[in-house]
């Protein structure tokens, strides 16, 4: 399972999160997103802890808690959508126009 943490402090490091995180378990990875154009933090990571009953207590205790000067959310991460499908696009196939006699 994987932890969402939102409304984190773009000043947040890796460390940082792996520091607080470890208080209830053992880390077993860190995603610290950044904006591909400006390589700004996105004010948002996930967090993977080896053991679930852990990773709800550190969800129960950090939620709405005040880290380095703002109320984080920490709650568990939806799955991403699949990337499967390539999308919309509508429309009609084989030229679409006006219907042939």
């Amino acid at each position: 399972m994987t932890i969402y943490i939102g409304n984190l402090s773009f000043q947040a490091t890796e460390e940082d999160l792996r520091e607080v995180f470890a208080e209830y378990g053992k880390v077993s990875r860190i995603s610290l997103p950044t904006d591909r154009e400006t390589g700004r933090k996105r004010g948002f990571a996930f967090v993977e802890m080896e053991d679930e009953a852990k990773e709800d207590l550190a969800i129960a205790e950090l939620d709405g808690a005040e880290w380095l000067g703002r109320e984080i959310r920490v709650n568990k991460a939806k799955p991403r959508e699949s990337a499967g499908g390539g999308g919309g696009g509508g429309g009609r196939r084989n030229g679409g126009g006006f219907p042939r006699g």
